[in-house]
């Protein structure tokens, strides 16, 4: 699963235009929402430019 650290996030939703299941995703007023959609392909985590986003190992 993903791990998204709300307090790094600079809510600039570069994931969407990567993820190939974004709408596993979702930027919610103040932080990011992970579903269960997620399969864990770790792209998001390679383009995030402040590194709030990891994969849970």
């Amino acid at each position: 699963m993903l791990d998204a650290n709300r307090y790094k996030c600079c809510y600039c939703g570069a994931y969407v235009s990567v993820c190939p299941t974004c709408s596993s995703m979702e930027l919610m007023e103040t932080w990011i929402e992970v579903s269960q959609g997620c399969k864990d392909c770790s792209v998001c985590t390679k383009i995030c430019p402040v590194g709030a986003l990891e994969a849970e190992v």
